[in-house]
């Protein structure tokens, strides 16, 4: 036997196998190994000829890869499959610093130019993340198929690179090769990821053309690439018409209606997915949570999650955070934390979820603490989580806390964007300090946008500064001309102030230049349903018994204090208009219809799409007073909890 000749080595796996192998014990060393690494692939299961299975990324003492290293010394001869199992080790554990070394050793190998292993390089570089050293790989092919394109497309499209993966679509088809399945798949993920209805209906010709529009895989993409285009009846289509349907395909339209807000049919869907004996997946219901955040829908939501329950899913941080995004939006902070406590496994997503709770219901001190807890939990903040704690400080008046942490952010070497601007000027206007928040403005590295400087006109609003914030609109016109929100801050302004024909000028503006004010409207959930009230209105089957409890709650409370503030109410009609106009607001409606219909001892939430006014807000406390429950409206800003006479925001919203 030669000298560093190295005998194969058998552990307790591999003895099972060992009378199998006694045959070869009595050939040369040399013969053994070539003997054994030809093997069927079950047998190399149990016994790599060398080194076991589950041995084969392991390190020799100079670092290189062990297996490598018998190679390299003649202790083993290389095999192609030997190599086939090495790259499917390294993309199945996601080892890409190993895969580098297996691949330049491969280079060096006969079997350099195997097309199926190259494909499968171009694979593992994918699934480790690293689409450089895929796309380098694709390169150096003097010879590509089919696979070697789909390998590389669906890597650009699962690491979010649409735009490369839809051109090399387009290549692969002009150099006349046939798109698979898995190549449509991913072109019309990558199609829906950039909203190209175009470049999708495109894929969609191609698909019919190579006979694929029934392959349920095709046409679950299909309906994924529509939905994330907006165009839901194309969507339809396409899933009305297979005849074979999977959770993928259900899953697909469900998320597009919940991207779109649509409870009522998302609920509609889950009911008909559930009825065709589909399992609802963790996909299906984060959609759900989705739709019942958007809107606020509590009840719903938590009789999604209790049929969740029922199946024993565990609540993994996928869907988890979906969940406590859910229940926070819809009010219900303790079941929030509920859902954050009992994680299988927290992520960085977890943490921002339950943060954005906080701040949204103005706790800004519990904000604070928990992004505390989460960094000595050893989670690396990032920009989303800087902005939860930013935006918590403001809506909790923290000046010096919040500027401590908007600092804190160049020792993690983020680099503030817009949003966290906006933020901070929103933090300063709201403590009053409207010049410092102008200069601020003017020292950003950043061009101040249309968001900067309307978080300067709302702080001008709450402090009555007239001249700031007409300049902040003047700046706000120039950049986002058609939203009226701006307009109708700076016409109330100018009303509060006593400029009556400065607030008609901007009406005027507003008409001459086609704005229009958002209507506002508020709206309660009771069981499944929703029930939407405007000002004024008197469209609601309880009409009258709504005005009558608003009529008693409003005598109710005038005699604890509740005096009109008729500055929120429309400044071109009389002071007795005004007042009447006042007692009327949406918002209003909607707590005496709650009041009517919500059970005593719960609480009442109320949604309302802007802000609310400041005389709702004063009566909503009082009323809390009155009747000794708790209030929870939800605005576009925040979360005011009213109870006892007091709201949540200490009045500083």
């Amino acid at each position: 036997m030669k000298r560093g000749t190295r005998i194969p080595i058998f552990n307790r796996c591999a003895i099972s196998s060992f009378q199998n192998l006694k045959p070869l014990l009595s050939l040369s060393p040399r013969s053994y190994l070539s003997t054994l690494l030809s093997l069927q692939s079950e047998d190399l299961d149990q016994f790599s000829g060398v080194i076991q299975n589950n041995d084969l990324l392991k390190r020799a003492p100079n670092g290189n890869l062990l297996v490598l290293d018998h190679i390299d010394r003649g202790a083993m001869e290389p095999d192609a499959r030997l190599y086939v199992k090495l790259f499917k080790k390294c993309t199945y554990q996601g080892k890409l610093k190993e895969g580098k070394k297996i691949h330049t050793h491969f280079l060096t190998s006969r079997f350099q130019h195997y097309v199926v292993i190259r494909n499968m390089v171009i694979n593992m570089y994918a699934k480790c993340g690293d689409m450089e050293l895929a796309r380098r790989a694709f390169d150096e092919m003097t010879e590509r198929d089919m696979v070697s394109y789909t390998m590389l497309i669906t890597g650009y499209s699962q690491s979010n690179e649409f735009k490369e993966s839809l051109w090399l679509y387009l290549d692969m088809v002009t150099m006349g090769l046939q798109p698979n399945e898995f190549t449509f798949g991913s072109a019309l993920k990558s199609a829906g990821g950039m909203q190209s209805d175009a470049m999708g209906r495109g894929i969609h010709g191609t698909c019919v053309k190579c006979g694929y529009e029934e392959n349920v895989y095709v046409a679950s993409a299909l309906v994924d690439m529509y939905a994330r285009c907006n165009r839901m009846t194309e969507a339809e289509v396409i899933f009305d018409g297979m005849k074979s349907k999977n959770e993928v395909s259900w899953n697909a339209l469900i998320a597009g209606y919940a991207r779109k807000e649509d409870g009522h049919t998302v609920m509609q869907l889950f009911s008909e997915m559930k009825r065709g004996g589909f399992r609802p997946t963790h996909f299906t219901y984060s959609s759900i949570f989705a739709a019942c955040a958007s809107t606020g829908a509590l009840e719903q939501g938590k009789w999604v999650h209790a049929d969740m329950m029922k199946l024993g899913e565990p609540v993994t941080a996928f869907v988890g955070n979906t969940l406590l995004d859910m229940y926070g939006k819809a009010g219900s902070i303790k079941d929030a934390k509920k859902v954050f406590n009992r994680l299988v496994k927290k992520d960085i997503v977890s943490w921002n979820s339950m943060l954005t709770v906080y701040a949204h219901h103005g706790l800004g001190q519990e904000a604070v603490d928990l992004f505390e807890e989460m960094r000595a939990a050893g989670f690396q903040p990032n920009e989303i989580t800087f902005l939860c704690v930013l935006n918590a400080c403001s809506h909790a008046g923290f000046l010096d806390k919040g500027f401590y942490y908007f600092d804190m952010m160049r020792k993690y070497k983020l680099k503030p964007d817009i949003t966290h601007y906006v933020t901070i000027v929103d933090l300063l206007g709201r403590a009053g300090q409207l010049d410092r928040a102008e200069r601020f403005i003017r020292a950003m590295p950043n061009v101040p946008t249309a968001a900067v400087w309307k978080a300067l006109l709302g702080a001008c609003r709450m402090h009555k500064n007239t001249e700031l914030g007409a300049y902040a609109a003047e700046r706000v016109f120039e950049l986002d001309p058609h939203d009226s929100g701006p307009h109708m801050i700076l016409s109330n302004i100018y009303a509060s102030a006593g400029r009556s024909s400065d607030a008609a000028r901007v009406r005027k503006m507003m008409n001459e230049s086609g704005v229009k004010k958002e209507p506002a409207c508020s709206w309660v959930e009771i069981g499944n349903a929703v029930h939407v009230f405007v000002a004024n209105d008197d469209s609601h089957p309880q009409t009258e018994e709504i005005r009558k409890m608003w009529n008693k709650l409003r005598d109710g409370i005038t005699k604890i204090g509740y005096v009109p503030d008729t500055s929120h109410a429309l400044w071109f009609v009389d002071q007795e208009e005004r007042n009447e106009r006042l007692q009327n607001h949406c918002e209003k409606l909607a707590l005496s219809f709650a009041i009517l219909n919500v059970p005593v001892g719960t609480p009442i939430t109320i949604k309302k799409n802007i802000r609310v006014c400041g005389d709702c807000h004063a009566s909503f406390k009082f009323v809390s007073k009155l009747i000794d429950r708790e209030i929870i409206l939800r605005d576009t800003n925040r979360f005011h909890h009213f109870c006892g006479g007091s709201c949540s925001c200490n009045d500083y919203w």
